[in-house]
């Protein structure tokens, strides 16, 4: 951190303020919501990462989650539906250096936003995708989504849902993600810690953390404060590092595993592959030559 970095920290109330956009503020998450939390652990992710703010983008989708883009006081980008994925990758093959993370919802990222995920993954793309996943589409009104499972009551189910959810880290460790680990919006320390090692590392890393929605999940679900899901949470969570993600699915009223599941080391990049191509390409232009 530098000296004016510094000069401006000391200038505001609390030492994070300078990471938010003091016009943006109040935000509007529901009270009860775990993003306001969420946020702040990423915040203090990406500086305990010692990575340059000014060399950090957040980008995300569309829904709750995706407003945290907007809070952040970093080059953010909200973009459209499903979308957040490809507009990173872009950022990070044109501008290698910098470290380009994704923070959007369950509905986002893996409903509309899903075919980009699997392929992302697959191409280990460089970018730190975070998902907050509280099981339903928060900012419409509660309907059933991607991850919420069979027998939760939501808008578009008042007799529980009859569709099998997708767990996300089997999904993302199946497609090929480097890192990937589970944690709730209750376990603040584990998942800046996680977050941590999850930006630094070189690959497509996931981190999915379970949330608390009061106001559409937890109301129809008997779990009407945010203090009761996040009671449930530390209920129902167990601590599993390692654990084959074909076991890690979440089932009503079932306990779950969290923690790190997956951490691999030196698997080429989606950049790697096309610098590599680049490269290619000028040696053979200057023999005249076609790819």
């Amino acid at each position: 951190m530098n000296k004016d970095e510094t000069e401006l920290i000391e200038a505001h109330e609390h030492p994070l303020d300078v990471y938010l956009r003091d016009g943006r503020i109040p935000h509007i998450f529901c009270p009860g919501c775990s993003l306001g939390s969420i946020a702040t652990i990423i915040v203090d992710a990406i500086l305990e990462a010692n990575l340059d703010p000014k060399n950090v983008s957040v980008v995300s989708g569309i829904g709750c989650t995706g407003r945290i883009a907007g809070y952040l006081n970093f080059d953010s980008f909200h973009t459209t539906h499903g979308r957040a994925i490809p507009f990173a990758i872009g950022l990070s093959v044109t501008d290698p250096e910098r470290k380009v993370i994704v923070v959007s919802g369950d509905g986002d990222l893996f409903a509309i936003g899903g075919n980009h995920f699997i392929h992302a993954a697959r191409r280990n793309a460089d970018i730190t995708v975070i998902c907050v996943n509280n099981f339903n589409y928060g900012m419409t009104g509660g309907q059933v989504g991607p991850t919420s499972y069979i027998g939760q009551f939501q808008s578009t189910a008042p007799y529980g849902s009859l569709e099998e959810p997708f767990s996300l880290p089997y999904l993302a460790a199946s497609c090929g993600a480097v890192y990937v680990a589970r944690w709730t919006a209750l376990d603040v320390r584990r998942t800046k810690e996680s977050l941590v090692e999850a930006l630094q590392k070189k690959g497509f890393s996931f981190v999915e953390i379970l949330g608390s929605c009061p106001t559409t999940f937890g109301r129809r679900n008997q779990l009407a404060e945010g203090k009761k899901i996040l009671e449930y949470f530390k209920e129902k969570a167990i601590l599993k590092h390692g654990a084959d993600t074909r076991e890690v699915d979440i089932s009503k009223d079932s306990e779950f595993a969290v923690g790190k599941f997956v951490d691999i080391e030196d698997k080429d990049t989606l950049t790697d592959h096309l610098l590599q191509l680049q490269k290619i390409a000028k040696a053979s232009a200057r023999k005249g030559g076609k790819i």
